[in-house]
């Protein structure tokens, strides 16, 4: 690979936090033309701080350099889905639509068709290796960070024009190797917040700005016994336990969220699990052909894989798990995994 790297253009999408960094670093000891891509998703001050420190990194390790203004793709794209998605009383993936629309969207494009990229990468942690003719994603070395899991919506096109440095090491050799060559970045933790939501703002007060004081009732899903008062139907997610605030002679779980009449039912943690699912905006990483199979899946970034057995009819499916599973959430992503090696096959939105 280094030999053949030494006359390409490598794009980097470029955060300025540890992994993208480290994978700058890394491409261009590989002997890469290394450029790296920061977007600029919102006008917050914070997103000012990520160009800044993004540019800080390029000096450091000594790359090109370029901020690209992606303000309203983002808005339209990734915040006005957050928002809608959260008025329809569903739980959004901003960071799944984040990847499809701006990082393998606007950044993917920009780095092809205006500075002649041979490559983009990203900090991800996955690896891409051929099945026959076609590729698709296997577990990376650090199998905790798994993120196949945002990465279900990728196609040929896009997985033939990138790579994923970080696939062979895990986090703390990544750490280690941030410290070493004295990336500004280097003692950064990974980051679990929205990006859009600044800080000292929380969620729920964002959604309180977003769409005001709105009380409904909790409603136990068996009895349909009103249990208490809430300000908004919005500040809940299916399979949420705690700041529910009903006295109740047991632990009570958000169950089934009505927006049209602002209603949450909750229930007993049994009732917060299902069997089955149905999904929708499918996509296959290359092409796939059964409609009746087995897999392993997860609905949800931090869960352990599960067996489930899937049904495709005509442009949704039907999932079907071997055992219960607990909180299976509207507007999530159920990604499709190889029972076997454990390569993506694909996913799909949670309808």
């Amino acid at each position: 690979m280094e030999q053949s790297s030494k006359t390409k253009t490598a794009v980097v999408a470029l955060s300025g936090g540890v992994d993208s960094s480290v994978c700058c670093y890394l491409l261009k000891e590989q002997g890469y033309k290394v450029v790296a891509v920061t977007g600029k998703m919102t006008n917050l001050s914070s997103a000012e701080i990520t160009c800044q420190n993004a540019k800080k990194v390029a000096d450091n390790i000594g790359i090109e350099h370029v901020i690209l203004d992606l303000t309203k793709d983002f808005n339209r794209n990734v915040i006005e889905y957050f928002n809608s998605t959260y008025k329809n009383g569903k739980t959004p993936n901003p960071c799944a639509m984040c990847n499809r629309t701006i990082k393998w969207g606007k950044i993917f494009d920009y780095a092809l068709n205006e500075l002649n990229a041979d490559i983009f990468a990203t900090g991800h942690y996955a690896n891409i290796q051929n099945i026959g003719e076609y590729k698709t994603l296997f577990p990376a070395k650090d199998e905790k960070k798994d993120q196949m899991y945002f990465l279900y919506s990728l196609n040929q096109k896009q997985l033939n024009k990138t790579i994923f440095p970080l696939y062979k090491y895990d986090k703390t050799q990544v750490r280690e190797i941030a410290q070493k060559i004295d990336i500004p970045s280097k003692y950064q933790k990974d980051s679990l917040d929205t990006c859009f939501i600044e800080k000292p703002q929380t969620l729920k007060e964002y959604l309180f700005d977003m769409f005001g004081e709105k009380k409904g009732n909790f409603i136990h899903i068996n009895t349909g016994k009103i249990l208490g008062e809430h300000s908004g139907f919005y500040h809940y997610t299916i399979g949420q336990r705690k700041g529910l605030e009903i006295a109740y002679s047991e632990p009570l779980y958000v169950i089934k969220i009505d927006a049209e009449n602002n209603i949450v039912y909750v229930g007993e943690k049994p009732n917060a699990y299902g069997t089955e699912l149905t999904l929708k905006n499918l996509n296959f990483v290359y092409p796939f052909e059964e409609k009746s199979f087995d897999i392993k899946t997860k609905i949800r970034y931090n869960m352990e894989k599960v067996d489930a057995h899937v049904e495709i009819f005509e442009d949704k499916a039907s999932m079907t798990f071997n055992e219960p599973v607990y909180s299976i959430t509207p507007a999530q992503i159920a990604v499709f995994y190889d029972k076997t090696d454990g390569h993506l096959i694909g996913g799909g939105e949670i309808i």
